[in-house]
């Protein structure tokens, strides 16, 4: 699956990108299969708004987004639908975890909405085991850290089908050794599946081998 921006620039936002450079807004930008990306993006300068666009989620830009050649402006809500559940996965920076499931459920919540399942019901335990997690898959959300929280969200984002994977800032309450702990869980299950991500943050990091970097 191929993705491509044809001159995106975020209508809030349109005033201040006059002003600065990006390797994204305003340019012509194809991300290739299965690739790391890193988009280090200051605050202030739409990394959220980026994912949100990426994923279909918010549409207040000018210029297109495409998958695979085609709009998102013009897939149906039933193909959007398959989209995200077999092709495109997501840890947002707010989570959205629901609070009154248990860690282990908001996990499963992802597989179960397969109508063939893509991982087994222990795969949840072998990679909660590989970020030490697996002393709070039976508590509610909401009693979590939100460094648990961080590494349940990418535990979900992981146990569904997909050729593309947005990450939001996934790392920004994790100490180094849960940081690396979680990128190698990342690139190991996106080499199994010859598939790639689009990585946002503030900083530059050396924790995965990426193939492109580009300046938000």
């Amino acid at each position: 699956m191929q993705i491509q921006l044809h001159h995106l620039m975020p209508i809030p936002l349109q005033d201040k990108f006059r002003q600065r450079p990006s390797d994204i807004w305003n340019q012509e930008v194809t991300f290739k299969p299965g690739t790391f990306v890193k988009i280090k993006a200051p605050s202030g300068t739409g990394k959220t708004t980026l994912i949100h666009y990426l994923y279909h989620i918010r549409y207040d830009y000018t210029g297109d987004v495409q998958i695979n050649a085609r709009s998102w402006q013009t897939y149906n809500k039933n193909e959007i639908a398959q989209l995200r559940q077999q092709d495109i996965s997501i840890v947002f920076q707010d989570l959205r975890l629901f609070e009154q499931l248990t860690a282990r459920e908001n996990i499963a919540l992802k597989r179960v909405m397969q109508p063939k399942p893509y991982a087994s019901a222990g795969k949840i335990d072998e990679m909660a085991a590989r970020l030490n997690i697996t002393h709070i898959l039976e508590q509610s959300g909401k009693t979590l850290s939100y460094g648990e929280r961080q590494r349940v969200a990418i535990i979900r984002a992981l146990i569904q089908p997909f050729q593309w994977l947005l990450m939001d800032e996934p790392f920004s309450h994790l100490d180094e050794d849960n940081t690396q702990r979680a990128a190698a869980l990342i690139a190991d299950e996106c080499k199994a599946r010859n598939a790639g991500f689009i990585l946002t943050d503030l900083d530059n990091d050396h924790h995965f081998p990426y193939d492109v970097h580009y300046h938000l």
